[in-house]
C-alpha cells in the first residue's frame, strides 16, 4: 500500500499535506500510510486515490513460465499480455545492463517506433519477468509483431499469445 498511495500522490503532484486535506485526513495518518506504519481500510485507500485523481483497479494477473530456446537459454513468457500506462509504454527509458550490456546507459525512446521494437527485441531475448512487466505493453508488440527480428524459438515461445491478442480484436 505504501508505495501505491505515494505514487498516486507524486503522480498527482501533491504534498503529504495537500492530499490529507484532500482525502480528509492528517498528514500524519497520510505519512504512516505511505511508510507503512499503518494500513488503509479499503474505504480509506479508494479515498485517497481518488483525491489524488487515481482509481483502485483489477486486472489479470501476469505470471510466467520458462521457455526453452536452445543452448540452455530460456526466455520468459507471460500467460497475459501486460499493459502499461500510456505514458509508462511510451517513455524514454534507460535499459538495464543485463539488457544493454554492449552500450551501458543507452536510453531507449518507447516512443519511437524504431527504438521501440529494437528495445522489445532485446527484452524478449534477454529479458525476465521484471523487464517484461516494465517496459512492454503488449497492445504495442502486438503491433510490431511483424517487423520484430527475433530467434526462431522466442518468436515460437511468443507467438500463441500474439496469436490469441489478433483474434481477439477480430472477434
Amino acid at each position: 500500500m505504501t508505495t501505491l498511495i505515494g505514487d498516486a500522490r507524486r503522480r498527482a503532484g501533491l504534498t503529504q499535506q495537500r492530499l490529507a486535506q484532500l482525502a480528509h485526513t492528517s498528514r500524519p495518518t497520510l505519512s504512516a500510510y505511505e511508510h507503512g506504519r499503518k494500513s488503509p481500510t479499503l474505504d480509506t485507500l479508494t479515498r485517497l486515490l481518488a483525491a489524488a485523481g487515481q482509481e483502485l483497479t483489477t486486472g489479470p494477473r501476469v505470471d510466467f513460465h520458462r521457455a526453452p530456446v536452445g543452448r540452455g537459454r530460456v526466455a520468459y513468457v507471460p500467460n497475459h499480455l501486460p499493459r502499461l500506462p500510456v505514458a509508462d509504454a511510451l517513455a524514454s527509458v534507460a535499459l538495464p545492463l543485463h539488457l544493454e550490456w554492449s552500450r551501458p546507459g543507452r536510453v531507449a525512446r518507447l516512443g519511437d517506433r524504431r527504438e521501440r521494437a529494437r528495445a522489445y527485441e532485446v527484452i524478449l531475448r534477454e529479458g525476465g519477468p521484471d523487464d517484461i512487466r516494465r517496459f512492454v505493453d503488449g497492445a504495442l508488440l502486438v503491433d510490431l509483431w511483424d517487423e520484430l527480428v527475433l530467434p526462431p524459438a522466442v518468436r515460437d515461445a511468443w507467438a500463441p499469445l500474439v496469436a490469441a491478442a489478433r483474434a481477439g480484436d477480430a472477434a
